[in-house]
This record gives C-alpha cells, structure tokens and sequence, in this order.
C-alpha cells in the first residue's frame, strides 16, 4: 500500500483507516452484484448475508506482538490481512466455492493468498474459506492496492465458529479441554449438518418440481463455468491453479 505523499506523519492513521473502510465498501458493493445478478439470471440466492468489519486500534496492536512485530503503521500494513474483513454466509458448502471463483475473476481484484479450511479443517476443527485480496481504490493521486481478507463459510460454519470465538476470548486461549473435546464433536456435527441440508434440500427441489424443463434448463443458459461451478469441479480447479501460481511467485 502506498500512501500518496501529500499526506504527512499525522494523517496516515486516519488515511490507512480511510482506505480499508472504503475497500471494504467496494468489495461489498461487487458481491452484492454479483449475488443480485445471479439471482437475475438464474433465480437462486447463494448469500444469505454478508458481514464486515475493521479490526480496532487494540486489536491491531494485539496481534503485531503476538507474531512478534513491532508496533508501526508499516508493519501493520506488510503484516495483517485482516485489517479489512468481510464474512459472506451462504446456506450450502457448495455455494462458497462459487462464490469463491466468482470473486476471484472480478478484473480489478487480486487474489494474494487462499487458504482453504474446509478441505484442511484446522485441529479444532475450524472450518472455512480465506482469501486474501486487493482492492484499487482509486485517490486524486491514483489508485492504492489495499487488502481485504474474505471469509466464505455456510450458517452452520459461522454459527461454530462464533461460540469458538467466544470461548478463546472468555479463557484468553487456555480453554479446559473437556470444552476443546466438545467443540471438536460440535464441529463433525455441523459437517454432517450441512451435508444433510444440502441433501434434503435437493430432494426438496426434485419433489416440488422446481426444476427447469429442459427446455428452459438455467444449465444451457450458463457459459459451461456456471455448469462446471455447481458441479463442485470447475472452481476447485481454477482456485488450485491460482494456488500454484501464488506458490510459483512466492507469495
């Protein structure tokens, strides 16, 4: 990130703090395009709801001493991705992946980092998606690539992780491990929770006859990417070979 130079000393907290909040902003705005036009085109919702935030002043701290970093605007800036956060719920494992990619093929953004934890379920058993991305967001000056993280996870994934928020927080990350053994078990019953919903909701759609007549199949409207992307194939893919290429750059 560069902050342009007419900015002195004083002003680069407010202007740093000025840039995540309005990258955060434009990322809001695409996503609800995105969410808007698919559902224009292909009559389906795959947000619920999104959330964002921008850590404060004492988390930023916090968390530049835990990694050992001293504390300065640079290294915040180098160090945290998650100055910027926005959490986007979906009902269905499947619709993060989709939503993933579709993000990931937004022109102006660039995908720095993922890490896909519902694949590789953290020890606890955490279960979600990041990414890490830039933004432009465009000053008198110029543009200045400023970085969001992203984290995509279903209703049952965010409900988890919300009461494993609170429990680190409430035990400063010491919790008794008969809570750590509970929170596990909790964790493999949401992965079977959402493989469930997702199941009965298909029989859902076959029984109701929501399904389009072939004629008017939404299949055969989408480019083959959509068809590949609720087939669960198409996106893995193209977010593995990004992966490489992160790896190839060194990122």
């Amino acid at each position: 990130m560069n902050i342009p130079k007419s900015y002195d000393q004083l002003d680069q907290w407010t202007t740093i703090m000025f840039l995540y909040n309005s990258a955060l902003k434009a990322i809001n705005t695409k996503i609800e395009i995105m969410n808007n036009e698919f559902v224009h085109i292909y009559h389906y919702n795959p947000i619920e709801h999104i959330k964002s935030r921008l850590k404060s002043p004492d988390s930023i701290v916090k968390k530049l001493k835990r990694h050992g970093r001293e504390v300065s605007i640079a290294n915040m800036i180098e160090y945290l991705s998650d100055i910027a956060g926005i959490r986007i719920i979906c009902s269905f494992t499947s619709d993060i992946y989709l939503i993933a990619d579709m993000i990931s093929r937004q022109a102006d953004i660039t995908v720095l980092n993922i890490k896909d934890y519902i694949k590789n379920p953290k020890p606890n058993g955490y279960k979600s998606y990041h990414m890490v991305v830039t933004i432009p967001i465009y000053l008198s000056e110029g543009p200045v690539e400023t970085k969001v993280e992203i984290q995509i996870r279903t209703i049952a994934m965010d409900f988890w992780a919300s009461l494993e928020h609170k429990i680190y927080y409430k035990f400063e990350g010491n919790a008794p491990r008969s809570l750590e053994v509970e929170l596990k078990v909790c964790a493999e019953i949401v992965d079977m929770l959402d493989g469930k919903m997702f199941s009965l909701n298909e029989s859902i759609m076959k029984i109701s006859g929501d399904q389009p007549e072939p004629e008017n199949r939404a299949d055969e409207k989408r480019p083959d990417i959509w068809t590949g992307l609720l087939t669960g194939e198409t996106q893995e893919k193209s977010l593995r070979e990004a992966a490489k290429e992160q790896d190839a750059d060194g990122i």
